[in-house]
């Protein structure tokens, strides 16, 4: 994998953390609700990226996918909405753990092939995170579960979904300006209160507007050149990477268990990606 890739896929996932530890602020401190957070997170993405659309050189064909926004809005709003019920541990390891068991076996369906290497370095990541969220976990009530683990399908379909995106940054933007009237049109049904102050607001528009678009418009730009496998890995270390800055903004403390199983997990993902075999362009 060239640097340039490899320096890529760290910004990106230093900004899914991120966009993490700003929905963890918000929502844990009732700041705002969630169904107004996922709107206006929605809403600023779609207003950052919009002069992407309305730029005349460079327009392709395709971007517009119906499927991409509608997965994008189901992510981001079943997370909303199961966050504010799920601790962080047990959130994010069925997040993550739904969207890697959905992209590895989308990737072996297709034809990608797990080597002892990949499978290793795979298992090693699974354990890391086990390891990292599990130990004081309380069990998850049942409605939040389902809905971290439809938001986990629904994050793996939308990045398998950019494999085949002709234009990331175009196709980025199409899909939170078609991921809006998805969100609105669901939010009176199932909002149960909105409620907001001026933190909150801000802390969805920097979600919406940094965190999400300039991270997804990136993303996007990555996936042609990974496998299924590989671009669901990297993803582990979202989690970890959160947790790091729980404890630089939000005076988490950092446990040697923590520092283990971080290292654990990045050894993990550097043998998926570096393994053999990969279909990755430079």
């Amino acid at each position: 994998m060239g640097r340039s890739v490899g320096f890529k896929i760290v910004i990106a996932m230093m900004a899914f953390a991120a966009n993490s530890v700003l929905c963890r602020i918000a929502l844990k401190g009732e700041h705002i609700d969630p169904v107004t957070f996922s709107d206006l997170r929605l809403m600023s993405g779609a207003v950052v990226l919009l002069p992407l659309l309305l730029r005349r050189e460079g327009k392709k064909q395709g971007v517009w996918s119906l499927k991409s926004g509608f997965f994008l809005m189901a992510y981001a709003l079943c997370f909303s909405l199961a966050y504010i019920h799920l601790d962080t541990g047990t959130g994010a390891l069925l997040l993550f753990g739904v969207v890697q068991l959905a992209m590895v076996a989308h990737g072996l369906f297709h034809g990608e092939r797990l080597s002892f290497s990949r499978a290793t370095g795979l298992g090693l990541a699974v354990a890391g995170m086990a390891a990292l969220l599990l130990p004081g976990a309380k069990a998850p009530p049942l409605g939040s579960a389902v809905l971290m683990a439809l938001s986990g399908l629904a994050w793996a379909a939308y990045t398998l979904c950019g494999k085949r995106s002709p234009d990331a940054a175009q196709a980025t933007a199409a899909n939170f300006i078609l991921a809006v009237p998805f969100a609105l049109v669901l939010s009176p049904f199932i909002s149960q209160g909105a409620h907001f102050d001026g933190i909150g607001i801000v802390l969805a528009i920097l979600s919406g507007a940094g965190a999400s678009a300039g991270a997804y418009v990136l993303w996007y730009s990555l996936l042609p050149r990974l496998e299924s496998v590989a671009a669901s890995t990297v993803q582990l270390s979202v989690p970890c990477l959160a947790m790091l800055g729980g404890v630089t903004f939000l005076g988490e403390s950092l446990s040697l268990r923590m520092a283990f199983s971080t290292l654990a997990v990045l050894a993990g993902i550097l043998l998926v990606i570096k393994a053999p075999g990969q279909k990755i362009r430079h």
